[in-house]
């Protein structure tokens, strides 16, 4: 028997047992469009923390305080990175342009009757350039404001929507911690980073924010929640990472572990791209496993298949057809059955991220690379799990099995 007619006669089986077929086809239908899209997301996210970090610039580093291991397993951080190390980095270290500390803390804010915690952030004007933001309405912060201590602030997009609804903010008075703000600018939308509200911020003078809202917490200084730093170029970010990590322990008087720490893109890159790339391959592995079941399933059905039918298998066994026609007709049936779910379970999974990618932050795309692997593996499945039930009807006496007739 040709595969031809062995085609014809799988195609006849299968479609007059279509709700056997269709919960066969179930399992590998759920496995191959779980692994697709949960591919397709997880290289989604990938695809947006690279955006998102690309977006502050490419000659961006960070000092954070604490060592390594403070900043990994404590959420009080030391206060050793102050407004005198940003100031010194500035001036002593040839491979930066700017330096743009900053204090972060939640306050209330308050507006008439409007009242919300949002999260302050005292800087200097360098913080514009550094991290590549830009003032839609208004002023940003400017050096007379840090050196008089000036009540004012510069309002993230969402929060000047929010307070203002659609009247214009600038002149108006605003209070953070009950103290009384004039609000100067208002910024351009930036979006989200890391999950965090870009545009749910409001900015005020580092000096202001020191002196008026936080008060001094370090003996050693104005303590800064970070300091952001821009390099020359692009072939400078590893000359600046080295000298301001020279600078900082001449200053902090470091002999042991370093009670900061510098951070390139790249390295914060690298370490987001290696969690993604985890999570997408323990999505993908999880999602592989109903791919697995659904082999499973594919194999017993065979197998009750080939009990149903043994009268007819041993009447064509009687008739002339040998072993390898029957292994083809068996092994041909799983294939279509695992084949038919793959190409179903392609189209459910591509959908599905489509849809993702529509309504989500998430730039969610359709990996080729998935889906051949899906589809292989499940068409792999039913030859694989196909096997057994087919040579056990191959196997069959076709004296044996006409006694049962």
């Amino acid at each position: 028997m040709n595969i031809v007619e062995n085609l014809k006669m799988a195609a006849s089986t299968l479609t007059s047992n279509k709700l056997r077929s269709s919960l066969t086809m179930l399992g590998i239908v759920i496995g191959n469009a779980s692994v697709i899209a949960l591919v397709g997301i997880g290289q989604g996210a990938q695809k947006l923390a690279k955006e998102q970090f690309e977006s502050l610039g490419p000659n961006v580093l960070f000092v954070v305080p604490g060592s390594q291991e403070e900043r990994r397993t404590s959420f009080d951080l030391p206060k050793t990175l102050v407004w005198e190390d940003a100031d010194a980095i500035a001036q002593q270290v040839p491979s930066v342009t700017e330096v743009a500390p900053q204090i972060n803390g939640n306050q209330l804010i308050t507006y008439r009757s409007r009242n919300n915690n949002k999260l302050v952030i005292g800087t200097t004007p360098e913080f514009l350039s550094v991290r590549s933001f830009e003032v839609a309405v208004g002023r940003f912060i400017n050096e007379n404001d840090l050196k008089r201590n000036n009540r004012v602030v510069v309002l993230g997009s969402e929060i000047a929507e929010q307070f203002f609804l659609q009247t214009n903010p600038i002149g108006k008075q605003i209070r953070i911690k009950n103290i009384s703000f004039e609000v100067i600018g208002v910024m351009e939308s930036k979006g989200s980073f890391l999950g965090s509200n870009q545009d749910d911020s409001v900015y005020i003078p580092l000096t202001t924010m020191s002196n008026q809202i936080v008060g001094n917490t370090s003996p050693y200084g104005t303590q800064v929640s970070f300091i952001a730093i821009s390099a020359k170029d692009e072939n400078s970010i590893r000359a600046a990472k080295f000298q301001i990590e020279n600078l900082l322990r001449l200053r902090h008087k470091i002999t042991d572990s370093d009670d900061f720490g510098v951070q390139t893109q790249k390295d914060i890159l690298t370490i987001v791209g290696t969690v993604t790339n985890g999570l997408t391959f323990l999505l993908a592995a999880v999602a592989g496993i109903s791919l697995l079941v659904g082999g499973i399933g594919v194999m017993n059905i065979m197998l009750v298949s080939v009990r149903e039918r043994t009268q007819e298998i041993g009447l064509r066994k009687a008739i002339g057809a040998r072993e390898k026609d029957i292994l083809g007709q068996f092994l041909i049936e799983a294939i279509i059955l695992s084949a038919t779910g793959g190409v179903i379970g392609t189209l459910i999974g591509v959908g599905t991220i489509l849809i993702v990618g529509a309504f989500s932050p998430l730039a969610a795309t359709v990996s080729p690379v998935a889906i051949v692997m899906a589809v292989s593996v499940s068409g792999g499945i039913g030859l694989f799990f196909g096997v057994f039930p087919a040579r056990s009807a191959a196997k069959l006496d076709p004296i044996v099995a006409l006694r049962s007739i």
